[in-house]
């Protein structure tokens, strides 16, 4: 089984408001990537809160998701990525689990026929990462395999997940595809203009 988890812990700064909870197509960031997910091969769905997290969990109460919260988030994105494992593998049903897909919530277009792709050829290609590639340039999700917690629990946190990756360039799996929502990067009001329709 893959798990999905979407890192929603930042403070959304440049935004100036949580960049979860924006509209788009009628619905708010994170309800639109939960519900792709829920359309795809993902086994379950964490999504990862840490500013504000009480607040947040509220508003996104409705949502079939695990909710954790990183209370160290200001230590940046790694930080969450770990409060996720540490939570996955206090589990029982951790032993089912050959990975995490990992998704950012100011990514708010995710292709489920993508998604599924990268899990397919995730099991095919036994690589230990598969990352999606638009036009050379690489974006999210990305697929880490469970081998690879270790690592990624003790990468040093300023570094981020990227040490781990650049660590095992043979072993990661690149996926062309046409769908440039996978480096669409929302952060700021001028890029929610530039690529919301609804803004």
């Amino acid at each position: 089984m893959i798990a999905a988890v979407v890192l929603a812990a930042g403070e959304s700064s440049r935004m100036g408001r949580p960049k979860a909870l924006l509209p788009i197509d009628g619905v708010r960031f994170i309800e639109k990537i939960v519900s792709s997910f829920q359309s795809t091969k993902v086994g379950k769905i964490l999504v990862v809160l840490g500013h504000n997290a009480e607040e947040m969990r509220q508003k996104i109460a409705d949502l079939p998701v695990l909710i954790v919260v990183n209370n160290e988030y200001k230590k940046g994105q790694l930080s969450s990525l770990v409060a996720a494992i540490r939570d996955i593998q206090s589990r029982q049903s951790s032993a089912e689990l050959d990975g995490i897909l990992v998704h950012l919530v100011d990514h708010p277009y995710v292709n489920p026929i993508l998604v599924d792709v990268m899990i397919d050829r995730f099991y095919e290609s036994k690589k230990l990462i598969v990352v999606p590639r638009y036009h050379g340039r690489r974006g999210h999700p990305v697929i880490f395999s469970r081998s690879l917690f270790s690592e990624l629990l003790n990468a040093a946190l300023d570094q981020g997940a990227k040490t781990v990756v650049h660590a095992h360039q043979k072993d990661t799996l690149e996926i062309d595809t046409e769908d440039e929502g996978v480096t669409i990067d929302i952060d700021t009001p001028e890029e929610y203009r530039q690529f919301v329709k609804e803004s």
